[in-house]
């Protein structure tokens, strides 16, 4: 289920400069904005919560994971390159698990790395909020991965759609609308979030056990979806 040789050139394409470099942008802000905060307003524990839960959760992670998850494949679709990947004696389902993984992994590097750092900046993990945003960022990742690597697989328009889910559903509808917050994935990794933290800081609107069941069936079922729409693009390519 994994191809060395496809995870090599997945993670070319999107650490080349140009990527690295959007990729990396909101990571540093994230830092520099956690030491400007910590270094003006002091430790604590509440502002860390809140600029954790608003920059790094709310903003930071899910477009990375647009940006990993769409990169993944998007670009091979629109230029025709992924003709020459489907040419080869490797399959489909293992093409996309490949991608997945590789877009999970650079999504949890550029996101829960920093996630962690900004946390330790603002508070020192005071009440845990370092740690239990972090492991919210990871969770997330899993999931904004195969989504917007399902988004990759079915439109050329994906980046655009992305970011509409990510700025518009999850950071505007998910904190404004009680019931979009139910179909937020940030609602669903808060709610992991929260089961670490342990305290009042932070919170969600979805119960541990949904959440994990949605953040579950959201990543198998786009990871499955993904596989049978490039399948459907070789038929297509064969007729």
């Amino acid at each position: 289920m994994y191809d060395p040789t496809v995870a090599r050139l997945t993670y070319r394409a999107l650490l080349g400069r140009r990527r690295a470099l959007i990729l990396g942008a909101l990571p540093m802000l994230l830092i520099v904005i956690a030491l400007a905060v910590r270094g003006l307003a002091g430790a604590d524990d509440q502002t860390a919560a809140d600029l954790m839960g608003g920059l790094a959760l709310a903003t930071m992670v899910p477009i990375i994971g647009v940006i990993a998850g769409t990169g993944a494949i998007g670009p091979e679709i629109d230029d025709g390159s992924v003709v020459y990947l489907l040419s080869k004696p490797i399959k489909r389902p293992t093409i996309i698990f490949t991608k997945l993984i590789v877009a999970i992994a650079v999504t949890m590097v550029f996101s829960a790395v920093p996630t962690l750092i900004a946390g330790f900046i603002l508070n020192g993990n005071g009440q845990q909020v370092a740690v239990a945003y972090t492991v919210a960022a990871l969770v997330a990742s899993i999931a904004y991965a195969a989504l917007f690597l399902l988004l990759g697989t079915v439109s050329r328009h994906a980046v655009v759609f992305g970011l509409v889910y990510a700025l518009v559903w999850e950071a505007l509808f998910g904190s404004l609308v009680p019931g979009a917050r139910t179909l937020s994935v940030q609602q669903w990794s808060l709610a992991v979030a929260q089961k670490v933290s342990g305290g009042d800081l932070v919170s969600s609107d979805v119960g541990l056990i949904t959440a994990t069941v949605l953040l579950v069936a959201v990543t198998v079922l786009a990871t499955w979806f993904a596989g049978q729409k490039l399948r459907s693009l070789t038929l297509a390519g064969e007729e």
